[in-house]
C-alpha cells in the first residue's frame, strides 16, 4: 500500500469511528427516552385502571400517529417507518394497560 492509500484508509477509519460513537450516543438517548416515556404511560395505565377507563384511546392514538407522521416529514425521517415505530410503542402501552386492568 502506498502512503497516500494508507492515509486515505486512516481518515476513513477515523470518520467511521466518529459516526459509530454518535450512533452509540443516540442509541443511549433512545433507550433512556423510551424508558421515560414508558414511566409516564404506566402511570396513565394505573390511573385508567383505578378509574375503570378503557386501556386504549383510539382517537388519541390516531392523533398521535398523524402528529408523528408530520414530525417525521419535518425531520426527513421515513413517515412509514415512524408510523410502524409508533404503532409498536402504542401496542406495548396498551398491552401494559390491559395487564393493569386484570
Amino acid at each position: 500500500m502506498t502512503d497516500a492509500t494508507t492515509d486515505h484508509v486512516g481518515r476513513a477509519a477515523a470518520i467511521l469511528k466518529e459516526h459509530r460513537e454518535s450512533i452509540d450516543r443516540l442509541d443511549a438517548i433512545l433507550v433512556y427516552t423510551l424508558a421515560e416515556r414508558f414511566k409516564h404511560t404506566q402511570a396513565v395505565g394505573r390511573l385508567k385502571a383505578s378509574h375503570d377507563l378503557p386501556p386504549s384511546d383510539p382517537a388519541r392514538e390516531a392523533r398521535q400517529i398523524e402528529r408523528l407522521e408530520r414530525l417525521s416529514q419535518e425531520a426527513d425521517l421515513d413517515p412509514a417507518f415512524a408510523k410502524k415505530f409508533l404503532n409498536f410503542i402504542i401496542s406495548e402501552v396498551i398491552r401494559h394497560h390491559e395487564k393493569l386492568q386484570k
